[in-house]
C-alpha cells in the first residue's frame, strides 16, 4: 500500500488521512506539538523540524510527502525532497510563506490585488502610508494566519501604535478594502498537468478567523466565476503546481482582488467533504498521487460553519437535518478551531431553515458532555 508522509498533524492532516483510507493509502505526521489532532490515525514523528535524523526516519518507505500548513521550514522539505517526491512544490510554498512573495507573484500574472508597500523601516511606513493613504492594513510577511500579525491604521494618530506592535519584523502596508464579499476558489493539478476548479465560496470572518463559507456564493455570477478559475489556472501553470491551491479575493465594486493563496487544502473548502462529489482532500491526494482527478460537482448548497472556543452540544446538532459534524480532539481554547459543521440541503428554503437552526446551537455553548483531548 503506498505511504503517504504529511507534514503537520492538526485537523486538516487528520482530514486528509480519513479521504485517503479508502483509497488504499496509508499515512506517517511529522509534527513538533506533543499532540496533534491526527496523532491517533497512523505512526507520528514528533520531533523539531530541523533535527536531521528524524526527518530521514520519517522520510523512510514514503512514496510521496506533503504538508498540511504553510508555515512548515522550507529547508526541512529541501532534505526531504532528496529521497521522496514533495507536493506541492517548495517554490510555491515560499511564495505562500511570503505576503511580499505573493504579491509580486499576482501582479506577475497580472492578478489584480489592493495597493501595498513593502515596509522595513519606520520611515519606509511613513512613505508607504503617504503612497497608498488611510485607512490601511499593515502586516507582518510572514506567519500571519487566523487574523493574527496584522493592524488596522484607521488614522495617522494609529501609525505609532501599529509600528510599536509589529515592528522587529518584515512588513507590508496594504490598502484597506471596503470589499462587497470575500471569496475564495480551490482548484487541484495533478502531476501531468490534468486540472479542476471547485465553484466560487463566499466567506465570513470575524476578528480575522473563518467563521463560515457558503457555496454557491451568493455573490457569484457566470463572469466571476470564469475570472476566478483564469486566475487559478495561471497560478497552477507558472507554479507547475501539484495538489489542491486556495486563492482568497476581495470582491469590491464587481472586481476580484487577490488578498493571499494557500499552497495546501484550506478551511474554506471544508464543506467539499459533503458538498462535492469529490472532497478537497480526496482530490489532493489523487493529484500528489498522480492519479485521475475526482469531479467537484455540487451535491446541492451548503455553508458550513467553523466550531471555535467551546464544544457545541453535539446531540442538538445531529438533529438538525443535513447536518454533519466534525470535531477535531481539540481542548477548548479562546479562538481554536475545534471542529466545523456543514449544513446540506437541495434548495433554499431548507438551507436557511437548518442554518438558523445550526446558529442557535452554537450560539447556546458547550454541550458539557465531551472531553476533547488534544491540546
Amino acid at each position: 500500500m503506498p505511504v503517504v508522509g504529511v507534514f503537520g498533524a492538526g485537523q486538516l492532516g487528520r482530514m486528509l488521512a480519513l479521504a485517503g483510507y479508502p483509497l488504499g493509502l496509508q499515512f506517517r505526521f511529522f509534527d513538533p506539538a506533543p499532540e496533534a489532532s491526527a496523532e491517533h490515525l497512523a505512526d507520528r514523528v514528533c520531533a523539531s523540524y530541523e533535527d536531521q535524523a528524524a526527518l530521514e526516519r520519517f522520510a523512510a518507505g514514503l512514496d510521496v510527502a506533503t504538508f498540511e500548513f504553510e508555515n512548515v521550514p522550507v529547508g526541512a522539505l529541501e532534505h526531504i525532497c532528496r529521497a521522496v517526491p514533495v507536493f506541492p512544490p517548495l517554490s510555491a510554498l515560499a511564495i505562500g510563506q511570503d505576503r511580499w512573495e505573493e504579491k509580486r507573484c499576482f501582479e506577475s500574472l497580472g492578478i489584480p490585488v489592493p495597493t501595498y508597500a513593502r515596509v522595513d523601516t519606520r520611515s519606509d511606513l511613513e512613505e508607504a502610508v503617504r503612497q497608498i493613504g488611510l485607512p490601511a492594513m499593515l502586516k507582518t510577511r510572514r506567519m500571519g494566519y487566523d487574523g493574527k500579525g496584522q493592524v488596522r491604521i484607521r488614522t495617522a494618530g494609529d501609525v505609532e501604535a501599529a509600528w510599536q506592535a509589529l515592528q522587529g519584523q518584515p512588513l507590508l502596508l496594504e490598502r484597506y478594502v471596503e470589499f462587497d464579499a470575500e471569496v475564495s476558489v480551490l482548484a487541484v493539478r495533478n502531476r501531468t498537468g490534468a486540472t479542476a476548479f471547485y465553484p466560487l465560496v463566499e466567506n465570513v470572518h470575524g476578528d480575522g478567523i473563518l467563521l463560515s463559507s457558503r457555496v454557491p456564493a451568493p455573490c457569484a455570477t457566470p463572469q466571476l466565476e470564469e475570472q476566478a478559475r483564469a486566475y487559478a489556472d495561471k497560478l497552477l501553470r507558472r507554479l507547475d503546481y501539484v495538489g489542491v491551491l486556495a486563492i482568497e479575493f476581495f470582491l469590491e465594486r464587481g472586481v476580484l482582488l487577490a488578498n493571499e493563496m494557500a499552497p495546501r487544502v484550506h478551511n474554506s473548502g471544508h464543506w467539499t467533504i459533503e458538498g462535492a462529489e469529490t472532497s478537497q482532500f480526496e482530490n489532493h491526494l489523487r493529484a500528489v498521487m498522480n492519479w485521475p482527478l475526482g469531479s467537484t460537482a455540487l451535491r446541492g448548497m451548503s455553508v458550513m460553519y467553523n466550531i471555535t472556543g467551546t464544544v457545541p452540544d453535539i446531540e442538538r446538532i445531529l438533529r438538525i437535518p443535513g447536518a454533519h459534524l466534525h470535531l477535531y480532539g481539540k481542548a477548548p481554547k479562546p479562538r481554536r478551531k475545534l471542529g466545523h459543521v456543514t449544513i446540506t440541503a437541495d434548495h433554499h428554503e431548507a438551507l436557511a431553515q437548518r442554518e438558523r437552526e445550526l446558529r442557535m446551537a452554537l450560539a447556546a455553548g458547550s454541550s458539557g458532555g465531551l472531553e476533547p483531548r488534544v491540546a
